[in-house]
């Protein structure tokens, strides 16, 4: 019997609820990836950029995907929007550095208007509790070209100066578009510059 009771408890250990997002008030972990900005590979790190103000960090899918393209685009026109409230931005995806320095300067996409990051073993956004998904075999971008990586799903952190999560916007939780998520965004950041 004591047998079977270990067995239904290690079960229920192993089954456990999926984990969630992190939420507002949590603190966002720090992170140093490979980013792209002006088609050059750097080291970014989310403490560095905090130094600043505030961060709005977009995990993505997939570069060169319909949703993602349009988030990035939307991102790229409003970038000085961002920087007039001192807010920063970085996209981040299972992409290789080599994807994102092409897709990060793309005038139909980034622009080279923010940093884009590799987060290519996934292991960031599962600091942030993300949902992510194993490379689909023959899984190809609107380029017609294989994308061979993990997807991460779409949700946008708005992190505060302190590290503290002030906004968590999400695809699947909330129902909104990509081009949502940059609005949302940019709203709270404004706020909260107004607010100084």
């Amino acid at each position: 019997m004591k047998k079977i009771l270990l067995g239904l408890a290690l079960t229920t250990l192993c089954v456990g609820p999926a984990l969630a997002a992190l939420k507002v008030g949590d603190t966002a972990p720090d992170f140093t990836l490979q980013a792209a900005l002006g088609a050059k590979d750097y080291t970014y790190k989310l403490s560095d950029a905090l130094s600043k103000g505030p961060v709005v960090v977009y995990f993505y899918p997939s570069a060169y995907t319909s949703g993602c393209d349009l988030e990035a685009h939307t991102f790229a026109d409003n970038a000085e929007k961002f920087e007039a409230v001192k807010a920063g931005i970085i996209g981040v995806s299972g992409d290789s550095i080599e994807r994102l320095n092409v897709f990060e300067k793309d005038p139909a996409y980034c622009a080279g208007k923010f940093p884009v990051a590799s987060d290519a073993d996934l292991k960031v956004a599962g600091t942030y509790n993300l949902t992510t998904t194993a490379a689909k075999e023959g899984a190809k971008d609107v380029r017609g070209v294989d994308i061979g990586h993990g997807f991460i799903e779409r949700t946008t952190f708005v992190v505060g100066k302190d590290r503290k999560i002030l906004a968590v916007f999400s695809s699947k939780d909330d129902k909104i578009t990509p081009d949502q998520h940059v609005e949302k965004s940019l709203e709270l950041v404004t706020r909260l510059h107004a607010a100084k």
